[in-house]
């Protein structure tokens, strides 16, 4: 399914809330001896990767909490690695809480990010590396963490996944404007974040994507 050329609807935080309550009932299947196995092509393990997109959400969350959002740097958490070579976050979770536990924090942050673009004006600034951006563009950057990094934990996992392609359209018109719009959207989500082929087009060894408030 093409996307559409009409102009892009918005992305809210009922789009977020959809991507992570997917990815929860998902993630929800997997066998319980199944979170030490490699999360796709990435160098994490599921557990790991969950923690990671865990604190992307509370990051991103954070972003937009300060009454004056910082403009040139992220809010000053600390980041730590528990390995060498692992994700460094804020963000962990107590592995003797389980799989359950787990979830139960990416349900959490995914929260944290939801309720901030809810309630946070659409006129409000905040810091991200890519570039300063707005509510709108942390929900869409927290939606296409969440798809991209649940694909990579379906392959670890063995689970099958495949989000809502509207919901993919509507993620690559506002972050990835120079996206091909007549291909199948979530399969151009995963060609814009390197991980996968698209047919006439060569495939991503960088990416990035684009989040600055609409004109």
């Amino acid at each position: 399914m093409p996307r559409s050329t009409a102009e892009p609807l918005p992305v809210t935080a009922d789009d977020l809330d959809q991507a992570v309550q997917l990815s929860l009932a998902t993630l929800r299947e997997a066998p319980s001896t199944a979170w030490e196995s490699k999360a796709g092509s990435l160098e994490w393990d599921c557990w790991e990767t969950v923690e990671h997109l865990s604190d992307d959400l509370f990051a991103y969350a954070a972003q937009l909490g300060p009454k004056q959002p910082p403009l040139d740097s992220e809010v000053p958490f600390v980041y730590e690695s528990r390995r060498p070579g692992g994700p460094k976050n804020t963000v962990h979770a107590n592995r003797a809480a389980g799989a359950a536990g787990l979830l139960q924090v990416l349900d959490a942050s995914g929260a944290l990010l939801i309720a901030m673009v809810r309630t946070t004006s659409p006129q409000v600034r905040a810091h991200h590396v890519f570039g300063v951006s707005d509510p709108e563009g942390f929900a869409a950057m927290g939606i296409v963490e969440t798809l991209v990094h649940t694909h990579d934990l379906a392959e670890g996992l063995g689970l099958a996944w495949a989000p809502p392609a509207d919901l993919c359209a509507r993620v690559l018109a506002r972050l990835f404007p120079d996206a091909p719009s007549d291909t199948d959207p979530w399969t151009t989500l995963l060609w814009a974040t390197g991980r996968a082929e698209l047919p006439g087009h060569p495939r991503l060894t960088t990416w990035r994507w684009y989040g600055a408030p609409r004109p």
